[in-house]
């Protein structure tokens, strides 16, 4: 490889609201490795392993290319001109409210600029959200409510500054694993930093924890205006604070007293130790350098505002505010869930974070935006939030929706009823990059969007830093530039000199204006980056990260808010708000008495377009799963690995059982990747309710109800088949149970279903879904057990095993098969022989995978714990587990601890009778 034709860039990370620094290596204009960047201050270097795989998630294969109109591929002046001619003929029926727009945090601050500006500036509809309402819209209400605006006033320095760091309703460890290895390396640093896990689940986060507290789902706003409520009787409230600096204290106060405060009682309707309790209770008050870090756990939820604001209260009640390693910090699940934010793509907003009820502010932004001869007609107040969004277009008050880089029929609660609203809603454009989604099936025009190391913009993560994430690779086949696109539509309705952007560039700028245009420099208006309007096209491309505000009196950015106590209030006091705890708004009952949470799982991300690309993601958790607690899952015949369904409200959910003591009695865990590209019912979405808090209209995503009961299945198979067999029809018409996982050559279909395997004609079946017959089998009648392969001019197109997944061999030797097959390799005679074997003679199976990053299963890590690597650094240095991104090292904890029970308590020798 030459020099001249290799090269480094960096960019930024797409995944969580981390907002990790890349390097990526370059060879003939594609990516071919990646590492973290050590100058990014987000990570200094670190990434987690969906990160240190994204060079494996790339390439055309699976990509949209060209535009479709009405299920046919045309050119892009076809389908732009039908877009812009469909939503001026929906307006001039309809009016403009019968138009709407859902974005993504997926989009860059520039795309999502120039989306706002269309929509609600020269279309003239409020009806434009984000999925970002399904994450971080909780927050964001407590935050504008409480500090007068939506911003974070922490940094990620301040987990490493802090006396007390609180984690609630984040796993940080699976969701946000660079800052869990940022604290790690604090605590190791710190030995007097403690950290508190306040979370129903015990999850990998809970490694690091001092102190535990395992509380009932929903009852977070007790249990923080209990502490509120302690603190005043305790006295350890900042009196000299809250006089200079807030208003609304007694009033909490009198709120939080309506319940019993006593210790014993907030310890109950939480279902915690009472000791346990007030021990977290005195470390809170006692230290002033505090964080508590909080995410979807707090803000999914009918009543998350009000559970944000009960932690805000706390910190502002104890001066724990505006000082390094103190503070209530949201941290966001997407790239740019801020960055969207920032330009009004919330529905209740405006650009520049100025919102509809501001004074001014319309009018404001319809002169920034006006040009010599167009004028902006803006909405005069907010549109749809999301949830209510879809609900319109049910109504049919929606008719025409423009849907970008997210997929609603998957993420949005009742997820079935959603699908089925677009299916009838007469007009919806979908912007995506990846061919085959769940979304396009209900779509009437599809416009191919550039992806990630194709889009040139800027993110911005959850501590206020902006970034670049740069354009490394040119997109494939036709595909284009969200701005490109929605200003070429923008240019055909009329709007074109308002839409004249030739680059990104002048996009930011631009925003960068907004920001700045008639902002008095009072704290009113926080987000103010006017220092970076004057940027030409090479300090844009050159953008150091630097976190907001960006003025003049601050030229590189502003590590930490509310320094000064002045907050930006009309009169700059911050205020406590008084918060009435509330449950789940999802009730229990005698059919439905499981109470479910939702969330992700360490290798994935979102609905799985991108990272089902990358082979080793998906061998942690290779098919869904039902997390159950050992009770419950005796009490209903449930066995570990088995098959169960769940029955919630919209529809079921099938998946493998995980019996786990993490789990609290009485409550389940899904994962929300899976979609029906990947497994017969798998939808999280489909079992919730479309609750939303009526403040923010965040959907109430962790507390559905839902019925468990186990699956029957008289037989399970695992299907292997090369990637360019299609076996998916028949598949999912003929079982029960199917979950499709991408490997590196193949694809494995894990499948279960009735009659009993022994009355099944496996090999006539075979012969109907695939067009190789069997070439070698071997079956046990009696059992019902078969392995069997399909092999053609020497080479392995399929391999069969009907039996428990319990049985399978590791299938890295196979996949390795189907790799050489794929380049026309026969079969060598050896090979052949060992075939239905799977494996090489004597191949022990290395287990459940535990390191994706070195790809190290739980079968070499137990041998060598057993043979005395006792510690994860020992293991390291065997194995190299747990030394790239460290996701895996709670689990490898969990091991060492598992072995040393063992150990402790070996089974007896027992001498046979």
């Amino acid at each position: 490889m030459s020099r001249a034709s290799t090269q480094d860039a960096r960019t930024t990370c797409p995944y969580c609201g981390v907002g990790c620094g890349v390097r990526a290596e370059m060879h003939d204009g594609r990516i071919i490795a990646v590492e973290g960047d050590v100058e990014h201050p987000a990570n200094h270097g670190r990434l987690c392993v969906k990160g240190s795989a994204l060079h494996e998630t790339l390439g055309d294969r699976g990509r949209l290319t060209r535009p479709r109109l009405d299920g046919a591929e045309v050119d892009w002046d076809t389908a732009l001109d039908a877009v812009a001619e469909r939503l001026a003929e929906t307006q001039r029926e309809h009016g403009p409210e019968a138009l709407a727009g859902y974005l993504s945090g997926q989009l860059l601050t520039e795309d999502y600029y120039v989306a706002n500006k269309l929509f609600k500036g020269f279309l003239g509809t409020p009806h434009l959200d984000t999925n970002s309402r399904l994450c971080m819209a909780s927050a964001v209400a407590a935050y504008k409510r409480s500090l007068g605006a939506d911003a974070v006033p922490c940094n990620y320095e301040d987990l490493e500054d802090a006396e007390l760091v609180v984690l609630a309703g984040s796993n940080l460890a699976w969701n946000h694993p660079v800052l869990f290895q940022r604290l790690r390396v604090a605590k190791t640093r710190n030995p007097l930093l403690r950290v508190v896990v306040i979370d129903p689940r015990i999850t990998d986060t809970c490694e690091l924890a001092d102190l535990y507290l395992g509380v009932r789902p929903g009852s977070d706003a007790r249990l923080f205006t209990g502490l509120l409520a302690w603190m005043a009787e305790r006295g350890k409230l900042d009196r000299v604070y809250l006089e200079r600096h807030t208003r609304g204290v007694e009033e909490a106060l009198a709120e939080a007293r309506q319940d019993d405060v006593s210790v014993e009682a907030i310890a109950a309707d939480c279902d915690v130790d009472p000791e346990r309790l007030e021990t977290f209770f005195y470390w809170f008050a006692s230290q002033l350098h505090v964080v508590t870090l909080y995410s979807q756990g707090i803000n999914q939820s009918s009543s998350g505002t009000d559970k944000c604001q009960a932690i805000i209260n706390c910190h502002l009640a104890g001066g724990k505010i505006g000082l390094p390693g103190a503070g209530p910090f949201s941290i966001t699940g997407q790239p740019n869930a801020m960055g969207g934010r920032e330009v009004g793509g919330l529905a209740n907003q405006l650009a520049a974070h100025m919102d509809y009820h501001s004074p001014g502010a319309l009018e404001r932004v319809t002169r920034f935006w006006s040009t010599d001869s167009l004028v902006p007609h803006l909405p005069e107040g907010p549109g749809h939030k999301a949830v209510a969004l879809f609900e319109a277009i049910e109504r049919g008050e929606i008719r025409a929706v423009w849907i970008m880089a997210t997929n609603p029929t998957v993420s949005l609660p009742d997820a079935r009823r959603v699908r089925a609203a677009l299916a009838h809603c007469p007009l919806v454009i979908v912007s995506e990059c990846m061919a085959d989604t769940d979304l396009l099936e209900v779509a009437d025009i599809v416009l191919p969007a550039s992806g990630w190391s194709e889009k040139d913009g800027t993110v911005t993560n959850s501590e206020r830093r902006i970034s670049r994430q740069r354009g490394l690779m040119a997109p494939p086949g036709e595909a284009r530039h969200d701005w490109w696109i929605i200003s070429e539509v923008a240019r055909r309705l009329g709007f074109g000199e308002a839409f004249d952007y030739a680059h990104p560039a002048d996009i930011f700028v631009e925003h960068a204006r907004l920001s700045g245009f008639e902002n008095e420099g009072d704290g009113r208006r926080c987000f103010d980056i006017s220092a970076l309007a004057e940027l030409d096209r090479q300090g844009y491309d050159t953008l150091a990260p630097i976190q907001w505000p960006v003025t003049r009196q601050a030229p590189r950015g502003t590590p930490r808010l509310f320094e000064d106590g002045h907050f930006a209030t009309p009169d700059g006091r911050a205020r406590l708000v008084p918060v009435s705890p509330h449950g789940p708004v999802q009730a229990l009952g005698e059919h439905r008495r499981f109470r479910l949470n939702t969330g992700r799982v360490r290798d994935q991300w979102h609905t799985m377009t991108r990272t089902a690309r990358a082979p080793r993601l998906m061998n942690h958790r290779s098919e869904p799963f039902i997390e159950v607690h050992p009770e419950d899952a005796r009490e209903l015949g449930l066995t570990d690995q088995g098959l169960a369904r769940l029955e919630g409200e919209g529809g079921d959910y099938r998946g493998r059982v995980r019996i786990s003591p993490a789990q609290r009695r009485g409550e389940l865990f899904v994962p929300i990747h899976w979609s029906d590209r990947f497994s017969a019912s798998a939808l999280a979405g489909a079992l919730l309710a479309s609750h939303v808090d009526p403040l923010s209209g965040q959907p109430e995503s962790k507390h559905g109800a839902v019925a468990l009961a186990a699956l029957p299945s008289a037989w399970e198979a695992t299907l292997v088949v090369a990637a360019d067999l299609d076996v998916g029809a028949r598949v999912y018409r003929e079982t029960g149970y199917w979950a499709r996982t991408p490997m590196a050559h193949a694809e494995r279909w894990q499948l279960a279903g009735a009659p009993a395997a022994a009355e099944r004609d496996w090999l006539a079946w075979l012969a109907e879904i695939l067009p190789v017959a069997a070439s070698l089998w071997c079956d046990d009648p009696a059992d019902g057990r078969l392995r069997a392969a399909g092999i053609e001019a020497g080479r392995l197109r399929w391999w069969l095993m009907v039996g428990p997944p319990a049985e399978l061999p590791g299938l890295a030797w196979l996949d390795e098969r189907f790799a050489e097959a794929a380049e026309g390799i026969a079969l060598e005679v050896g090979q052949r022989r060992r075939i239905l074997a799977a494996c090489e003679d004597g191949a022990a199976d290395d287990g459940p995978l535990v390191c994706s990053c070195h790809q190290v299963g739980q079968g070499a890590i137990t041998s060598a714990i057993r043979e005395g690597d006792t510690s994860v650094e020992a293991l390291g240095a065997r194995l190299a587990c747990g030394t790239q991104c460290g996701s895996c090292i709670p689990e490898l904890k969990s091991l060492i601890e598992e072995e040393r029970a063992h150990a402790s308590h070996p089974v007896p020798d027992v001498e046979p009778a």
